[in-house]
């Protein structure tokens, strides 16, 4: 058998997925019937879904088979927002449809004033002292410790901030400590810069002390990355003491911290960041993606001392510096105190929705906190989440399936549910009941 048969498999394949013939979602033929098609071996046809797998056109599940790869996630959830009779319940956005008016009030008032002329040329130090004072005020008012705007620096939002340090922080085929329900965005970054993700044990309280210190034993890992407030997927927030427990362990060990704490706004009451423990071994990220609008990319990074230059001269090197336009709208938004009331607002927002979430999802396994943006759905045994995902696709509601999360894409049987994209509440309230029937469906069966 030639090397390269599994190669032509692999390119007849493709050419049947684009025409139609495998739609997206539908399972393959199993690696024997496709091995009798072909008059070839099993291994072989092996190797061909393999590659179709690393191209990202089809997903294998052990003991499930492999499927053709729905377009990515991300644009799938993108799309729905813009689909009539669609429930968006995968995007995790704030809901604009409440303070768009409100939004569009402060950007006209930030641009009556002309802008310095300085903002349109070149900025030295990555960025202009009045933005970095403006993020300095914008972390402190959710718990961050800060001796100086100095060690606040700019990035084009968090998912840059986060690149940037796991670049410049670790090698190629360093481990990289997360947890083991993570955002899908970061293992992106992990994979793509040739790193290592390996999974910290969680229990109600997030991230565990003792299987952080054991991974730092075993695994020598370069970084620590937490999401310690509202955690992405399970909504799980961090209590103080374990936020202590956590600095201790990161403190024992030769780690960096990147503590990414996006959704601190929502917090009911302030809670002190893990940083605060151990402030020179640790980075805090936060931006206004979540809490005004992702289209501002303004992200905030409070630095160790000692890492400032070097963090700023990598930054310089990538970038030059970030758009001081953007930076100085949202410095207006936070000195004027309106990016606050608008943060403020959307907590309002999804604490109603919960409430309403709770509601009519009674009785189903929730996990969240009362002012999350989203939901962490545990299905009940009659479901399995790849095949509720696409049921419930069929019936117009985009939801995350649980292996998205996992940090080694292990199927997970849960789903992901954001609350704040569907824009109009009686809309949002149709979706929800539309789930609930969708989840009782198989138990009056």
């Amino acid at each position: 058998m030639s090397e390269s048969k599994y190669y032509e498999i692999a390119r007849e394949l493709e050419k049947l997925i684009d025409v139609g013939h495998y739609p997206e979602g539908s399972k393959l033929p199993t690696h024997r019937e496709l091995a009798e098609e072909y008059s070839t071996t099993a291994v072989t046809v092996a190797k061909a879904y393999k590659l179709l797998a690393e191209q990202g056109d089809i997903e294998s599940f052990v003991g499930r088979g492999s499927f053709v790869k729905s377009k990515s996630h991300l644009k799938q959830a993108i799309h729905s927002q813009h689909v009539e009779n669609e429930w968006n319940f995968s995007i995790l956005q704030p809901c604009f449809s409440h303070h768009l008016d409100a939004l569009y009030r402060q950007l006209g008032q930030c641009v009556r004033e002309p802008f310095s002329p300085s903002l349109f040329g070149y900025i030295e130090d990555t960025g202009c002292l009045n933005h970095k004072e403006c993020g300095m005020k914008w972390m402190q008012h959710y718990g961050l410790q800060v001796r100086s705007p100095e060690q606040v620096l700019l990035t084009n939002g968090a998912q840059h901030a986060l690149s940037t340090l796991i670049e410049l922080y670790s090698k190629p085929g360093d481990c990289i400590a997360v947890e083991a329900l993570t955002y899908p965005g970061l293992t992106s970054i992990i994979k793509a810069l040739g790193r290592r993700a390996i999974g910290v044990e969680m229990d109600e309280l997030g991230m565990t002390p003792s299987s952080l210190d054991s991974i730092c034993l075993s695994e020598n890992p370069s970084l620590v990355i937490a999401v310690p407030s509202h955690q992405n997927p399970t909504a799980i927030t961090m209590p103080l003491q374990r936020r202590k427990e956590i600095a201790n362990i990161v403190q024992k060990h030769t780690v960096w911290l990147l503590e990414d704490d996006l959704y601190s706004f929502l917090n009911t009451d302030v809670i002190a960041p893990i940083s605060n423990f151990v402030p020179e071994k640790s980075f805090y990220i936060t931006s206004l993606s979540k809490a005004i609008s992702p289209g501002m990319r303004c992200g905030f990074v409070k630095v160790p001392q000692s890492q400032v230059q070097r963090l700023s001269s990598y930054i310089r090197t990538m970038v030059w510096h970030i758009s001081p336009i953007t930076f100085e709208i949202s410095a207006r938004l936070i000195q004027s105190g309106a990016a606050f009331k608008l943060a403020e607002s959307q907590k309002m927002i999804a604490t109603h929705r919960q409430a309403l979430a709770r509601d009519i999802l009674d009785g189903e396994i929730l996990s969240s906190q009362n002012s999350s943006y989203h939901i962490w759905l545990t299905l009940p045994d009659e479901w399995e989440a790849h095949e509720f995902s696409m049921t419930a696709k069929e019936r117009g509601m985009m939801v995350s399936e649980g292996h998205f999360f996992h940090y080694d894409d292990k199927a997970i049987n849960a789903v992901r549910l954001s609350l704040m994209a569907i824009p109009e509440e009686q809309h949002l309230i149709e979706g929800l009941h539309s789930l609930k029937r969708l989840l009782d469906q198989r138990r009056t069966s």
